[in-house]
């Protein structure tokens, strides 16, 4: 039987311009994690880079094969012997680039990757306007891989707001969801802790979420307060602000069962139609026949 117990980490980060810099940040936090006990470490959306500019970012962006981030952390996945779990970094796919997770196992292999779902294309209120999709290209696929511990699913920062995804990947086996972010500050101070824990509530899961926080020499800023939550919603560890840094909880597998014996919802999903009743509804319907 594999273990149920473990410990956790998030490495709390504020990536620049500089791959090298971001690599160097990213493999520290991972060194310090191990030596303070954890098995499982995770690092944030955009580990190895954060740039605004498309210019810029596929001048210093390279293929899987060559990224220096996933060469750096492999190897520290074999100095540790911890299970790495990099939240994304920026690879060349095509003529345009994947937003790209990936999981490392003790021996440095790299046990699966996932590329975001879904693409941040908003306007908020502050001005900020964000397109990933003139960039990024999407995902089609979601992910749910094998740790030494128990079942993990892969997402990355905007995935979190489609709901329907977490619920998939617990059906599918999935004791652990994951959702590292580079979340801007405004969107993270309205939603950031309400969604990670609404994830962790209805899909009776642990959520472990590695964060980008703080002013960036692209000029975004961003939220941090990485988190750990438990089956039951409650936050084991916070990284308190926007601040770079490590975090720590234990997790406890035993949890997911109890949470989801006490509240089997995932057991009582029901397949449904929706019917629109309204008069422009029947309106239409008579304009038809």
């Amino acid at each position: 039987m594999p273990e149920r117990r473990f410990l956790a980490a998030c490495v709390q980060m504020r990536s620049g311009r500089d791959p090298g810099a971001n690599r160097d940040a990213a493999v520290a936090g991972v060194r310090e994690a191990a030596s303070r006990g954890a098995a499982y470490i995770q690092t944030p959306e955009m580990t190895s880079l954060v740039e605004r500019s498309r210019e810029r970012l596929f001048e210093r962006v390279t293929t899987e094969d060559q990224d220096a981030t996933l060469a750096g952390l492999r190897q520290a996945a074999r100095e540790t012997g911890a299970v790495v779990h990099i939240g994304s970094i920026a690879v060349r796919s095509g003529d345009k680039i994947a937003n790209r997770a990936y999981l490392i196992g003790a021996d440095g292999e790299i046990l699966a990757s996932y590329d975001k779902l879904h693409l941040f294309d908003v306007d908020l209120p502050s001005g900020e306007r964000w397109r990933e999709s003139a960039t990024y290209t999407g995902g089609a696929c979601a992910v749910v891989a094998a740790t030494p511990w128990a079942m993990l699913g892969l997402t990355i920062c905007y995935d979190i707001r489609f709901p329907a995804l977490y619920r998939a990947l617990a059906e599918a086996g999935a004791e652990i969801l994951t959702a590292p972010a580079c979340f801007t500050r405004q969107t993270g101070e309205a939603h950031w802790h309400i969604l990670q824990r609404a994830r962790a509530i209805e899909a009776g899961a642990f959520v472990i979420s590695a964060a980008q926080g703080g002013v960036h020499e692209d000029g975004r800023e961003t939220f941090g307060h990485s988190l750990i939550v438990d089956p039951w919603g409650r936050v084991l560890a916070d990284a308190g602000g926007a601040e770079p840094g490590v975090i720590l909880a234990e997790v406890d597998l035993a949890q997911v069962a109890d949470a989801r014996a006490r509240i089997p919802a995932l057991q009582h999903g029901r397949a449904f139609t929706v019917e629109r009743i309204g008069p422009e509804v029947r309106a239409a319907q008579s304009a038809r026949e």
